[in-house]
């Protein structure tokens, strides 16, 4: 079940007082479990001692029993602005982003087994993901302070694993204007549509033989194609959804070592391989229309209705809300001076650099001779199907024509999802990407990103 920003008041947990571990038997970290799950009574005077201490260093533990107390939340914001100066309501959403802005309040060391002790009464699986070991601050590539719980257990969205797939002519159940998120690897073809994946929010497959995960942040809109075998270990590595959230982005997680990742940058930021130097490579896709993705490829496979799980498939349905709001579900800072939060942009993370490409600058269907750094790139987009295909260009200049794009000289060259081909059998690969909301872009490339402007 997700959760909209006008329900986070309502959130209540059903967690029983869960007897203190050794660990946590400090009164402090009691404290802070009394303001969150305690009686009238204890709520009053775990409070108190809360304001006692006085000191910035207790905020993180208040900003995150703001969002689940069962007391009065004025009290609660009350003893915030004493100890912040901050001059903020009950909001849980603004003290999340007050906190976000001041990385150097560090929290009380109470803060790590509060925090444990109730993500564990939401979800006792959570504890692979909390080992106290790995909670550490110098051994943390993220804030444990802004890791929020994403209203939904451990594998509550659950990942597809080499999902049933049946052919486009048996796939009557799409329509033509259906958004799918379209693979192609070695010959290998693939449609996984985005009614389906925005209940998962995850695959693990091997395509065209190659070890591959999507991994789909509704949240950030961005649907990110990575190889999953990665130099050191045995075997490919296998992804779902752990339930947590950082700044709106999804946690992912393997399921070898349990380490979380971030969702955006395919790195561990959390758990045994949070050293490890380990970074997925990206491999190109692209999100397009039912009807054009069939006509372009009609011997593609495509995920079919059958995939073990009751969901409500229907066209429109997932998320219809989020997508359709100016708003966002979960705090996190967004720069908006020059688009909008969730404005989409069309990303690429390579060449040892970073662009965006707002997707409006594709409208009506458009060809961008551009670059990054010192590579020359053609962009092929669309902005009504949310499209975008981008290949390295060499010295050429590329205009729109039927049946592909033609270069300086008339030449047309085929556009396939591998390569732009020459009539001569010269092509220019293809360059990976994907699409993206800009707060989710910007949160996390920012000042090191790129922005393409007109």
């Amino acid at each position: 079940m997700r959760f909209t920003r006008r329900q986070f008041s309502a959130i209540g947990l059903a967690a029983a007082a869960t007897p203190l571990s050794a660990q946590t038997r400090d009164p402090i970290t009691g404290a802070l479990w009394e303001v969150t799950m305690g009686r009238p009574d204890g709520f009053r005077d775990g409070l108190a001692d809360i304001a006692a201490v006085g000191t910035p260093d207790m905020a993180a533990g208040l900003i995150t029993a703001l969002r689940f107390t069962r007391g009065p939340r004025d009290e609660v914001a009350r003893v915030l602005r004493d100890i912040t100066g901050e001059p903020t309501g009950p909001d849980w959403f603004e003290w999340m982003l007050w906190q976000e802005a001041n990385p150097q309040v560090v929290p009380h060391a109470s803060y790590m087994p509060y925090k444990r002790r109730l993500f564990l009464s939401i979800d006792p699986n959570f504890d692979v993901f909390l080992q106290p070991e790995h909670l550490a601050r110098d051994r943390m590539r993220i804030r444990l302070e802004e890791i929020t719980w994403g209203g939904v257990r451990k594998d509550g969205i659950p990942s597809l694993d080499n999902p049933r797939l049946i052919s486009a002519d048996e796939a009557d159940y799409l329509r033509g204007d259906d958004l799918v998120f379209g693979v192609e690897i070695n010959g290998d073809v693939r449609a996984y549509p985005l009614r389906i994946m925005g209940w998962h929010e995850m695959f693990n497959e091997l395509i065209g033989g190659v070890p591959v995960a999507l991994a789909y942040c509704t949240l950030c809109g961005s649907g990110i194609l990575f190889e999953t075998a990665v130099e050191g270990r045995a075997e490919p590595l296998v992804f779902g959804s752990s339930g947590f959230l950082y700044r709106s982005n999804k946690l992912m997680f393997d399921r070898a070592t349990h380490s979380l990742w971030n969702q955006f940058t395919g790195e561990p930021v959390s758990g045994p391989l949070v050293d490890s130097g380990i970074r997925l490579e990206q491999r190109p896709v692209v999100i397009d229309t039912w009807a054009n993705w069939k006509r372009a490829n009609p011997a593609t496979q495509v995920l079919s209705l059958s995939t073990g799980h009751n969901r409500n498939y229907g066209s429109g349905v997932v998320y219809r809300e989020y997508f359709a709001s100016p708003d966002l579900m979960f705090p996190t800072l967004v720069d908006q001076r020059q688009h909008a939060q969730k404005d989409y942009v069309f990303g690429i993370r390579q060449f040892g650099g970073a662009k965006a490409w707002p997707l409006d600058a594709f409208a009506g269907g458009r060809v961008l001779n551009d670059g990054m750094l010192d590579q020359a790139l053609v962009l092929i987009g669309d902005e009504g199907t949310r499209s975008v295909r981008a290949f390295e260009r060499g010295p050429h200049h590329f205009t729109a024509v039927a049946g592909g794009v033609a270069d300086e000289g008339g030449a047309v060259w085929s556009v396939s999802e591998e390569a732009l081909t020459a009539p001569d059998g010269r092509a220019l690969p293809r360059v990976a990407g994907h699409i993206a909301y800009w707060f989710a872009w910007d949160g996390y490339l920012g000042t090191r990103s790129e922005l393409f402007s007109e």
